[in-house]
């Protein structure tokens, strides 16, 4: 088997692996907020919450190797903009599980500068949840439920765009990839890279990663913006005309203004 093989092998058992923990997440998540007390049933014995939920290095750093791994196997950085971006993506990663399993900065800024009542375990490090419960819209137990439903929900699609974007040009020859998740966005790896951050900001928000995300954004909106002039370069009109009726990132954007262009 060859090297490249195997990392594709790898990369395939990473990618089901978390599909699936995301899967299990969002269902499980999905049972607590519907129904809490079938939920209590189910899942009775399972510790939900600690008194101080951290210190987990371990854990921490198996999580980032994990989804690092998953990144690079599937976007396949090669030119030097691309790995800076990478990098940038890592240290997102980084700072995202440190605070979720290592030292939960966030929280110690809230409570000791701002006076913000919060515990350390780690329900309550699900701060849209927080916020959700201290407005009165739902019980700690039920925001905590949305807020994983929701945050896997986003991590499904995100590990999905980047998966099948990745497939679709691996399996070409190196014509011009108009097919598959391609004929609905032009930059499905970024748009799947993007989710994923936004998912974990829904689940876990902290400090470093809201103040990381626009620069994130930025940067592959300029990638995107680069690589579609070399393209541009290469293919010419087919790509000139593939430009014209496949939208960016978002497809609804693209119906909305060929809808207001046909109006009279």
């Amino acid at each position: 088997m060859k090297p490249q093989e195997i990392v594709n092998m790898i990369g395939s058992l990473v990618f089901w692996g978390i599909l699936l923990a995301a899967a299990g997440t969002f269902l499980s998540s999905l049972v607590f907020f519907l129904s809490p007390d079938l939920a209590v049933t189910l899942f009775q014995g399972i510790p939900i919450g600690e008194d101080y939920a951290y210190g987990h290095w371990g854990s921490m750093i198996v999580a980032v190797l994990i989804f690092s791994y998953f990144v690079v196997s599937f976007s396949r950085p090669m030119k030097k903009r691309e790995w800076r971006n990478l990098g940038i993506y890592e240290a997102f990663l980084v700072a995202l599980f440190t605070e979720m399993y290592g030292f939960p900065l966030t929280i110690y800024i809230l409570t000791s500068v701002f006076g913000v009542s919060l515990s350390f375990g780690h329900t309550e490090g699900h701060l849209l949840a927080v916020l959700l419960s201290k407005m009165g819209i739902m019980d700690i137990n039920r925001a905590w439920a949305f807020v994983m439903a929701l945050s896997t929900l986003l991590l499904l699609i995100g590990f999905i765009l980047v998966r099948n974007g990745w497939r679709e040009i691996y399996h070409s020859t190196g014509e011009l990839v108009t097919e598959g998740v391609y004929s609905r966005i032009r930059h499905p790896q970024y748009l799947g890279l993007l989710v994923i951050t936004i998912a974990f900001l829904i689940q876990w928000p902290t400090i470093l990663t809201v103040a990381m995300w626009p620069v994130l954004l930025v940067m592959y909106y300029h990638l995107a913006k680069k690589e579609e002039a070399n393209l541009l370069e290469k293919f010419g009109d087919a790509y000139s005309e593939y430009l014209s009726r496949v939208p960016m990132f978002i497809p609804i954007l693209q119906y909305n203004i060929k809808q207001r262009e046909v109006e009279p």
